[in-house]
């Protein structure tokens, strides 16, 4: 009788060790939207670490809306539609100095120069910013990042943006590489893959890098508002360590790697032709090796806006950007 109850009391305690392991908690996923700004190989990170599984493995689900325009993924974060943006940090310098009660926060560095591309319709080996005067240019939106390199790309090349050259505005982003195609403008800018899409139809022909003229700036950014990095500071830390793991294995990784990673995210696409846009922007090295964003990036940036008429008085770097997600994962990823 004594040998049957030191059994059963094993028994229980067996199955109760059993069912314990059993109703481990399983870990929790949160959704969230992420606007893009465009959709760009460009931002070639982003879509790794959606594609390699980095977001699940630090527990998020990950939705990407495109917002065609920083000014639209803006007011996707003011308006709650989406938790993350990706887009240039002048949208938090116009939402700070405009006194929003929510500011946006640049958290996460993607793209630190210019990766758009001056495409022409001669080819040209040796091309020299003069042959625009006279031409008119499509360019980006009044205010915006692309525009105001376009427009500092000018003027230190000796040309005056508002004189010299006729910059067309009004066309949609989205609609600019068929606009050039049909014959609008002498020269285009414009990201890839319509780059090498015009070049391929023999539309138009790449003549300048505008990362050359860029220098080191916040280009592309990840943003939250203030209030939502206050109340979810876990989801903003474990996005930013995706980032970085994206970084990394971008870093260390062949375009071909990477184009067949990233391929689900640009289904009409061929692979081989996404390899070599890819390894185009790694050798122009647009992308940053850490999300950390360098106050002289944000400096740079205000420049920028500054010698565009689009800033008086520069807004302090702690103001708009807060690196303590960034370099919380550098210190915990090698």
């Amino acid at each position: 009788m004594r040998k049957l109850l030191v059994f059963m009391a094993l028994a229980a305690m067996l199955i109760s060790v059993l069912t314990l392991g059993g109703c481990k908690k399983e870990k929790t996923v949160t959704d969230i939207v992420l606007s893009e700004v465009i959709h760009s190989i460009f931002y070639t990170p982003q879509y790794v670490a959606l594609h390699k599984g980095f977001f699940l493995e630090e527990g998020l689900n990950v939705r990407i809306d495109v917002a065609n325009g920083a000014d639209k993924g803006a007011a996707a974060l003011l308006s709650g539609s989406a938790q993350v943006a990706l887009f240039g940090s002048e949208a938090a310098v116009y939402t700070w100095n405009q006194g929003a009660g929510n500011p946006i926060i640049a958290f996460g560095l993607l793209c630190q120069k210019d990766g758009s591309f001056l495409v022409g319709r001669e080819q040209r080996d040796d091309f020299a910013w003069t042959e625009t005067r006279g031409k008119v240019i499509i360019g980006g939106r009044k205010g915006g990042v692309p525009q105001m390199v376009l427009e500092h790309s000018l003027l230190i090349n000796g040309l005056n943006p508002q004189k010299d050259v006729e910059i067309v505005q009004n066309i949609g982003l989205t609609a600019t590489a068929a606009a050039f195609k049909e014959g609008i403008g002498d020269y285009l800018q414009v990201w890839e893959p319509g780059a090498s899409l015009l070049v391929k139809t023999g539309a138009g022909y790449v003549v300048t890098s505008m990362s050359k003229t860029s220098g080191i700036l916040p280009y592309t950014v990840f943003h939250a508002t203030k209030s939502y990095m206050e109340k979810n500071p876990s989801v903003i830390e474990n996005f930013t360590r995706a980032i970085y793991k994206a970084q990394l294995w971008v870093h260390k990784s062949s375009a071909s790697d990477i184009a067949k990673t990233i391929a689900p995210s640009f289904p009409d696409m061929d692979q081989s032709h996404m390899a070599e846009i890819i390894e185009r922007y790694k050798i122009l090295g647009v992308w940053a090796a850490n999300p950390i964003l360098p106050a002289e990036a944000l400096d740079n940036l205000q420049n920028l806006m500054i010698q565009a008429g689009e800033l008086t008085v520069k807004v302090p770097y702690e103001k708009v950007v807060n690196t303590t997600f960034a370099q919380k994962a550098v210190e915990a990823i090698k």
